[in-house]
């Protein structure tokens, strides 16, 4: 009997894979990345969570909620976000009893109200601040510390190989880059030789991230780049496929109903009916998108709030398709 090898170690916590779904604000949560794990996407991060949040007296609230996970979910990595090393190790410390297998700090959210406020990629153009919160992070953590960067500020202040070299020097266990500065947000081309220098600067592993679309693009980054993993963002919106690399072209509808119907599945059982269906259109159309033959059914499906009339509707459309295919 063979037994699988990891693919790399964050520290001592080893990785099977080399995709990553990417934390993002609004999707990253426990129904999707449970779903990106079952088609293959290697580690798990949360959506990111502000170290304000998470310091004090534990209480139910969106924020503790990110940090929800399944049991077995692992490796599982707790994103959080601010702009002073003391609350950051705080907050850290104050969700360990959670179980994170790994805490991560965001150093590449690009919106005004993050990094305008020093967070997020506003870190980057503070490099004192980034060695005191890796340095305070590693000396009190058991657990691996990590960060996610990019590029830098603007196309003037590209500083990530500095801030790389910090953060390794200061105890980081792996480093996540988007190639595009905070000024670029998404627009433009990713800078993939700017990913490869990173991972010729450092030991620890690289995740790069970026204009990754398709399985070919995996592929295409860790051989343009050399990086450890490929984390992937917007292109897995409604493509859970990606991870398990396949093409989306070579999908049909059918695969695509398999995957809403296990989607749907995981929102109802964590947030409840109807308030995961609710909160499962935003995912609906993206699946559906490519498909003409659905056409008719997404007005239908986007309206209904009942999960059994949504599950009617489902097998109606597969139906519907099978007519089709065969007369």
């Amino acid at each position: 009997m063979t037994t699988k090898q990891p693919t790399f170690f964050v520290r001592d916590v080893p990785v099977y894979g080399d995709a990553v779904l990417a934390p993002m604000a609004g999707f990253s949560d426990v129904p999707y990345r449970a779903l990106c794990r079952a088609y293959g996407s290697a580690m798990n991060y949360t959506e990111f969570v502000p170290v304000e949040a998470l310091l004090g007296k534990r209480s139910p609230s969106r924020f503790w909620g990110r940090l929800d996970k399944q049991a077995g979910e692992h490796p599982m990595v707790f994103q959080i976000f601010g702009n002073d090393a003391h609350k950051i190790l705080a907050a850290a410390q104050n969700i360990l009893d959670l179980e994170p297998d790994i805490i991560d700090v965001n150093m590449g959210c690009s919106t005004r109200r993050v990094s305008g406020r020093g967070a997020g990629v506003g870190m980057m153009p503070q490099p004192q601040l980034v060695r005191d919160t890796f340095s305070l992070l590693a000396q009190h953590l058991p657990i691996p510390v990590t960060g996610k960067i990019r590029l830098g500020w603007d196309a003037t202040q590209q500083n990530y190989l500095e801030i790389a070299r910090i953060m390794e020097e200061s105890g980081a266990a792996l480093i996540a880059m988007h190639g595009r500065t905070k000024a670029q947000k998404y627009d433009g081309q990713a800078n993939w030789d700017a990913i490869a220098a990173l991972k010729q600067a450092v030991s620890v592993p690289v995740i790069g991230n970026g204009d990754v679309n398709t399985p070919a693009d995996i592929d295409r980054m860790k051989a343009h780049t050399g990086c450890d993993a490929v984390m992937i963002g917007r292109a897995a919106i409604g493509n859970p496929w990606i991870f398990a690399r396949r093409d989306r072209d070579s999908l049909a509808l059918a695969d695509a109903v398999q995957a809403i119907r296990l989607h749907v599945r995981e929102m109802l059982a964590y947030y409840g009916d109807p308030h995961g269906l609710i909160l499962f259109r935003k995912h609906l159309k993206r699946y559906l998108d490519d498909f003409s033959a659905a056409a008719p059914f997404l007005p239908l499906l986007l309206q209904t709030d009942e999960a059994d009339v949504f599950v009617r509707l489902l097998g109606e459309l597969e139906t519907a398709v099978s007519d089709q295919q065969h007369p």
